[in-house]
């Protein structure tokens, strides 16, 4: 029972998994075939050593610059902030944006000594001072820390005389990106405003 154990305490570290669903995913695992469950194994290894972050847009891609960087048919003169890479899949199957993105890979949070030197902010600026770039679309998630992200990005970014927008409520408060359904998101996006 103690490689149960070990097992069931290990897929507590994933995000939303509590002991309970911990127990049944190892439960699970254990009925799968062998030749699945190594499957599952070397997927979880092979985008752990090969996924990287964009130098442009810090997404995770397996090139670098990432693909959505690097494909001409996208509108450039415009950059939608996130704060993870799960959120630009999350806008891209709403296939209403065509434009950039930008990863911030989190949120300020006073209260986790998080602030705004410890995400990609600096090179979103850099991205901006090229002139290309017309509109900035912050798609924060609806929290209090994504509120103080996009009024902090906002306010370093009206002086460059580019347009920043945020996408609008209809995501409920507290909630995540990647918990929305796709009109919801769609129209958050069509009803964005300017900060």
């Amino acid at each position: 029972m103690a490689l149960l154990k070990d097992l069931i305490e290990r897929l507590q570290w994933l995000p939303g998994i509590g002991r309970k669903s911990a127990q049944r995913i190892a439960f699970y695992l254990q009925k799968m075939d062998a030749a699945r469950v190594q499957e599952l194994a070397d997927a979880i290894v092979t985008a752990r050593n090969k996924l990287r972050e964009c130098s442009v847009c810090h997404n995770l891609s397996e090139k670098d610059p990432c693909e959505t960087c690097l494909d001409d048919a996208r509108d450039k003169d415009r950059i939608c902030v996130v704060e993870q890479p799960s959120d630009v899949m999350v806008i891209e199957r709403t296939s209403e944006y065509r434009g950039m993105y930008h990863v911030l890979h989190g949120s300020i949070s006073p209260m986790d000594n998080i602030g705004p030197e410890d995400l990609r902010i600096d090179t979103l600026v850099g991205r901006l001072r090229n002139g290309c770039v017309s509109e900035v679309i912050v798609a924060t998630n609806p929290t209090t820390e994504g509120d103080v992200t996009a009024l902090y990005i906002a306010k370093l970014i009206k002086p460059l005389g580019i347009a920043v927008t945020r996408i609008a409520r209809g995501l409920p408060m507290g909630s995540d990106l990647d918990l929305a359904d796709t009109m919801t998101l769609t129209r958050a996006l069509e009803g964005r405003s300017e900060l």
